[in-house]
């Protein structure tokens, strides 16, 4: 069984056939898929699963913090597997490729800033933008 779904039945989430299938999707994709994508992935496997199925199973796995929700500045809210260590992202703005990363620097440095204005920072979301060098 596939990481999402253990993850529902762990929190006590009744699975249907389809919230299955929507969830093996979620959880074996690479990249960040938005519910039309999800729903096209889907309904692949299972053309019975509807698009207002879709969306009612996203929302109730993101309500649960199962899968996290990400609004990349495409008009689009795409999702991934709530991760279970921190991680930023890199938006390629030219072909809306979603690039994660970790850097210590930039954790320490983010830290460091909620100190100097008094906070102990508990949590952060980092998007970068940016467009291909090309040389």
């Amino acid at each position: 069984m596939d990481r999402i779904a253990n993850l529902c039945i762990a929190k006590g989430m009744r699975m249907t056939d389809q919230r299955r299938v929507i969830a093996r999707v979620l959880s074996d994709s690479q990249d960040h898929p938005d519910v039309e994508e999800l729903h096209r992935r889907a309904h692949a496997v299972d053309p019975r699963i509807s698009i207002a199925t879709v969306y009612r199973t996203v929302r109730l796995f993101e309500d649960s913090g199962i899968i996290s929700r990400h609004d990349f500045r495409d008009g689009r809210s795409r999702y991934e597997e709530a991760p279970e260590t921190h991680h930023d992202h890199l938006i390629d703005m030219t072909t809306g490729k979603v690039i994660e990363f970790v850097d210590a620097e930039i954790e320490a440095l983010q830290e460091a800033i909620a100190r100097r204005l008094g906070y102990r920072l508990v949590d952060h979301r980092l998007e970068l933008y940016g467009l291909p060098i090309h040389e």
